[in-house]
């Protein structure tokens, strides 16, 4: 069994709640599946649980290279120097990062208001992006922006793989097809 989730803002990838996060099994009444990688509690977006040890190792193991795809609102506006850097890889305190797809987009339509709203200053524009990546790394994809000087106020993941967020409103789960 796999299942797809729409995790909001403020839940842990975990079903155990710690201190100010909620946990899954406050969304989540299903024994026997576990998080297949995971998703900080300040991210939002697709989470993948599966009761099947081989189905979590593909999703989440590096070698298969499964492709995960976010959409991150970042301070500030992309210029094509930080997007090149972004597709070549970034450099992190961990090593340089593999290459991502990455390209400005508008907001994702359908998008839900997140709770608690991201802080807006009105001197500074904010944008989306779409970015594409093969690793997991610890806060990966806060730690690539910020390096090319685009701090991400809000971090979607929209898909793992072939498995989407389409169909699934905040906080809903649903069995993968």
């Amino acid at each position: 069994m796999l299942i797809r989730f729409n995790k909001p803002y403020g839940v842990l990838s975990q079903f155990t709640p710690e201190g100010r996060w909620q946990g899954l099994k406050d969304f989540i009444d299903l024994p026997g599946v576990y998080v297949a990688g995971r998703l900080d509690a300040d991210s939002e977006g697709l989470l993948l649980l599966t009761d099947n040890g081989q189905q979590q190792a593909q999703i989440t193991d590096p070698r298969f290279k499964m492709e995960k795809t976010y959409w991150v609102q970042v301070d500030g506006s992309p210029s094509e120097a930080a997007l090149a850097s972004l597709r070549l890889g970034v450099q992190l305190n961990d090593g340089r990062t593999l290459p991502a797809q990455a390209r400005a987009i508008p907001e994702p339509a359908l998008l839900w208001p997140r709770q608690p709203p991201i802080r807006v200053r009105q001197s500074q524009p904010t944008s989306w992006l779409e970015l594409v990546i093969r690793e997991g790394r610890n806060r990966q994809v806060r730690r690539m922006t910020a390096a090319v000087g685009l701090p991400t106020l809000r971090l979607i993941r929209a898909s793992i793989g072939p498995y989407t967020l389409d169909g699934l409103t905040l906080g809903t789960w649903q069995e993968a097809d």
